[in-house]
């Protein structure tokens, strides 16, 4: 029956990779298929109605209302104008240089990061800076990696991430976070890498293909002016509360929304600005949290007892024990992660984790390690993600040249990650 559902789970990479089905819908009847296939009743205790659907919908609630407030704070950040007054700052300062130029906007997609990750956060950086680097002199592939990849330096301190690991591995908060530190200097060193090697190596090339600066429609905010200078550090609130304060990651994000909003805005705008962002805000997260939802259905139907014992002699004998193999395995599979493939932790990858971890042959804590470098890789280069699909075409080139550019950047960042897991956990 193991063999059986690894064949399920074969045609459901397959529905995704054609796009036959949405990400979403393909892992919730996968999920299904799957509970049926481990002999689980209709109803009952380890059922398919109550089990997988019931308790695997909401399993990842906590994550839900995390991408929500960090949606929210995206919006903010957006309308009030805090995005675009660092990105304009940056690009004020580095003036004519194109490396002084990428390195500001790779700071500011950074920080960016932290906040929101998919579209939102590229929109949020790229907008202007993407222009701003092609204007002087940056390639246009490298003008949208170097936004990508700033985000990818980001991402070991989204909010969001880590509540969705710590939820999807059971693991507690303070470890999630600690692995994130870890894996946090292959991520800047990997970004600078690029831009240096990038932009140097390449050259400049004053080719256009955007509209300039000012031919963009000026958005309210814009006319109104920069934001104020101490409303800036608003993206950094919830990270300096989570981080250095070890406070609650929603409480954390939820301060992020009040300082922006209470920095930047008027007391009679304030109701009108707090229902306006925060209904964008859903908006936002509205994919996510399908997708989110489709994934906690998919970990309660691989945690089945049948599932489990279908699965585990399987999973064992390709699974390698000794760390080197560990890592060169799992390194050469990286491209696994790339077009929704079956090691996406925000697809099929998300169920192989909950095998491995429900079965025994890695510790959770390993299995965080494998899926966050992993991570890396995806909120990067994948062209089916929606944050490089939008710099790509933004920047006037392809998804798949802008993954090929990047690739070995956060190839590299996959195999520190890995690295550091081996050492640590094995």
């Amino acid at each position: 029956m193991g063999v059986v559902i690894l064949l399920v789970m074969a045609a459901g990479v397959a529905l995704m990779l054609t796009r036959r089905l949405p990400t979403a819908f393909a892992l919730a009847l996968l999920a299904i298929a799957i509970a049926f296939l481990a002999g689980a009743p209709l109803t009952g205790e380890n059922s398919v109605l109550d089990t997988v659907l019931q308790e695997g919908a909401p399993a990842l609630a906590a994550t839900m209302i995390a991408i929500i407030l960090g949606s929210w704070l995206g919006k903010l950040l957006d309308e009030t104008g805090i995005a675009g007054t660092l990105v304009r700052k940056i690009v004020e300062f580095g003036g004519d240089r194109p490396t002084v130029v990428a390195l500001g906007v790779l700071a500011v997609s950074a920080l960016v990061g932290t906040v929101t990750g998919s579209a939102p956060a590229a929109m949020l950086a790229g907008i202007i800076g993407i222009p701003a680097m092609i204007a002087v002199g940056v390639p246009k592939v490298t003008a949208a990696g170097t936004v990508l990849m700033g985000i990818a330096v980001g991402i070991p301190f989204e909010l969001p991430v880590w509540q969705f690991f710590s939820t999807a591995l059971e693991l507690p908060i303070p470890t999630v976070r600690g692995f994130m530190v870890k894996l946090f200097p292959f991520a800047l060193a990997a970004a600078l890498a690029f831009v240096l090697i990038e932009t140097r190596r390449r050259g400049t090339e004053h080719a256009w293909s955007l509209k300039s600066l000012d031919e963009r429609p000026r958005s309210r905010r814009e006319e109104l002016g920069d934001a104020p200078w101490y409303a800036l550090l608003a993206p950094a609130i919830p990270l300096v509360l989570a981080l250095g304060f070890e406070i609650a990651i929603i409480p954390s994000l939820l301060a992020g929304v009040l300082y922006a909003l209470f920095t930047t805005t008027r007391p009679g705008e304030l109701n009108k600005r707090l229902l306006r962002t925060l209904y964008g805000g859903l908006e936002v997260a509205a994919p996510p949290i399908a997708l989110f939802i489709a994934i906690g259905i998919l970990l309660a139907a691989v945690k089945l007892p049948g599932a489990v014992d279908a699965l585990e002699p399987l999973v064992k004998a390709v699974s390698p024990q000794n760390p080197v193999v560990f890592v060169l395995v799992f390194t050469l599979l990286v491209p696994l992660c790339l077009y929704r493939g079956p090691l996406n932790v925000f697809g099929l990858g998300a169920g192989i984790a909950g095998v491995l971890i429900a079965t025994g042959i890695y510790p959770a804590v390993a299995v965080l390690g494998m899926t966050t470098s992993y991570n890396q890789v995806f909120g990067v280069a994948d062209p089916t993600s929606t944050q490089t699909v939008w710099s790509a075409q933004y920047a006037g080139v392809t998804p798949q040249q802008v993954m090929a550019r990047t690739l070995p950047y956060v190839w590299a960042v996959a195999l520190g990650g890995l690295c550091v897991t081996a050492a640590t956990y094995l």
